[in-house]
């Protein structure tokens, strides 16, 4: 699943203006011809997302024999002619084969995950002796031991161990060993997706994310099918992990689309946990609270928090027919069961409670026991909840002000500095 890529940037085009007479110089010329190119970048950038276009295969091989001794190990690899496209719009061009040898070596302690990336080159940057009329526009492969950044494209990966002197092809294409090439992680070129939404976890009852059965980890799967199922959405598979307090700190709150709540335990917020939560939300933030089949208690302290708030929950059947929730992108007359229990969805100023067996329908069953067609329903579901809340955030933040910081106390503030005072 490809990772959301920035938009172009929001300035204007310098464009040149023709007239009778005008002397043509280089700068004039070079002004005209970037119009193009810049131009062309932000349709490019607009509609699509970087990638692979075609090739740029890569093997392993021999050590040449025209180079030292020393480097004639098993760590060369060979990345065949293909194209890309970065995420400015720029061609990647690799006409013909080209020998690259692995440097990197992990510490005595653990692996390291090595990336071979390839990236533009700009020639008119380049630093030359002599400036030939004709330039061809090129490109440079790269080592990493970090995530490749946005202008790289990724070729593979390598999950390299210590005192290595021997890469592998992978025995198994999808699950690839340390050592061996990893090419699981390729981007090809793509549509841009309408929407993105990124997801945080907040963290509340003390329960452990990564545990096979915690309901994140269904949550993990949902976001990987959206981009099969709605395309025009797309979800970051990289789930963050919040607690309350931590809602209202910058840039947290600009940085999620959703927060996932899930859990038994009542929620309870501290005055600063209210407030910033309440920020949230005003601007077009949505907490997304899972309570399951057994979490009456959570479900209960969600209602009365959406009183607090001025914003009462109402249940999906008392809502419109033409509900985004019900409609969009799915249809949805009467809401699914799961395990027997009927589906409930509670909407109301930004907050979402479910209530029900949905969540444990969006990933596998320890006994993967549930049909397709459960699994499909579930999801499309799902992506009408997340829809619903992408779609809230982006009109609310067209018609939201940023304000600036308030200087008045709080009632739990001044009661503090009468205290102290």
């Amino acid at each position: 699943m490809p990772h959301p890529f920035s938009p172009p940037p929001i300035q204007p085009l310098d464009r040149l203006q023709v007239t009778d007479g005008l002397l043509i110089n280089a700068d004039r010329w070079r002004i005209s011809h970037d119009y193009h190119r810049q131009r062309q970048g932000i349709h490019y950038q607009s509609l699509h997302q970087p990638g692979i276009v075609c090739g740029l295969g890569i093997c392993l091989i021999s050590a040449p024999l025209d180079v030292p001794s020393q480097y004639r190990d098993g760590r060369w690899v060979q990345l065949q002619p293909g194209i890309a496209i970065d995420v400015a719009g720029n061609p990647i061009v690799v006409p013909k084969a080209m020998d690259f040898r692995i440097t990197s070596e992990a510490p005595p302690d653990s692996p390291i995950t090595v990336y071979l990336v390839v990236s533009y080159v700009d020639p008119t940057k380049l630093r030359r002796k002599e400036q030939p009329e004709v330039v061809q526009e090129t490109f440079r492969i790269d080592e990493k031991i970090n995530s490749p950044q946005e202008q790289e494209v990724e070729i593979c990966r390598i999950l390299l161990q210590p005192d290595v002197t021997q890469l592998q092809s992978p025995t198994n294409i999808f699950f690839p060993e340390a050592n061996q090439l990893d090419l699981r992680h390729r981007v090809q070129v793509c549509p841009r997706p309408q929407m993105t939404v990124r997801v945080a976890q907040i963290s509340y009852d003390g329960s452990n994310p990564s545990a096979p059965d915690h309901p994140v980890q269904s949550l993990f799967y949902l976001l990987e099918s959206i981009a099969s199922l709605y395309p025009a959405l797309q979800g970051v598979p990289d789930i963050g992990q919040l607690t309350l307090d931590a809602v209202g700190a910058e840039p947290i709150a600009d940085t999620y689309d959703v927060l996932y709540l899930c859990g038994q335990r009542p929620l309870v917020p501290t005055e600063a946990e209210f407030i910033a939560l309440k920020e949230y939300l005003t601007k077009g933030g949505t907490l997304l609270v899972d309570a399951g089949l057994s979490g009456i208690d959570l479900a209960k302290s969600i209602l009365e928090l959406a009183q607090q708030l001025d914003s009462p929950l109402e249940p999906l059947e008392n809502l419109s027919r033409s509900h985004p929730l019900r409609t969009q992108p799915f249809l949805f007359a009467a809401l699914p069961k799961f395990q027997q229990e009927p589906t409930q969805v509670w909407s109301g100023g930004g907050i979402l409670l479910i209530m029900g067996g949905l969540s444990s329908a969006w990933g596998l069953d320890a006994a993967l026991s549930l049909p397709r067609e459960t699994l499909r329903t579930a999801h499309e579901l799902g992506i009408n909840l997340l829809q619903f809340a992408c779609r809230r955030r982006h009109l609310m933040q067209l018609v939201y002000q940023e304000k600036p910081p308030s200087t008045a106390q709080t009632p739990l503030q001044s009661m503090f500095n009468k205290l102290i005072g």
